[in-house]
């Protein structure tokens, strides 16, 4: 894995979401955003605890591998959701880490977000199927 520092940085967004990650300069579409190291939980995901949920990815549903969780460090866990989303992400399994990468141009200090439901690290999705999988109510921008 060869590790990237993120093109962001953390503050407030001014709304219920809390922080986000927002663009530190412009970012081209089909720029590598930021790589993230991972751990990786053999746990399952119905039983994790809802706040656990906002910052963890099903991995064993988005490598098609065995039942896993797993925790981006750096900014992976921070990034927000929209439908759709700035950015798509990508779980790789050899060295265990999530690369997001810019679906479109992205203005700098614009907010970087990723879409919760799409499993496949799409940007794009047609229900908002995550947040009642999980129990959690979406919050509004």
């Amino acid at each position: 894995m060869q590790s990237t520092t993120p093109l962001g940085y953390v503050k407030d967004t001014g709304t219920a979401k809390g922080r986000g990650v927002f663009a530190s300069r412009a970012i081209s579409a089909g720029e590598v955003v930021e790589v993230a190291p991972t751990i990786v939980l053999t746990a399952p995901w119905r039983p994790l605890p809802v706040r656990l949920k906002h910052y963890a990815f099903a991995w064993g549903n988005m490598t098609k591998g065995p039942r896993a969780v797993a925790l981006a460090m750096g900014y992976g866990g921070m990034y927000n959701h929209a439908n759709p989303a700035n950015l798509r992400y990508e779980a790789i399994t050899d060295g265990n880490y999530m690369r997001y990468i810019a679906v479109r141009d992205i203005a700098a200090d614009e907010e970087m977000t990723i879409n919760y439901n799409a499993g496949d690290g799409g940007a794009t999705s047609t229900s908002d199927n995550w947040f009642k999988a999980n129990g959690i109510e979406p919050m509004g921008d």
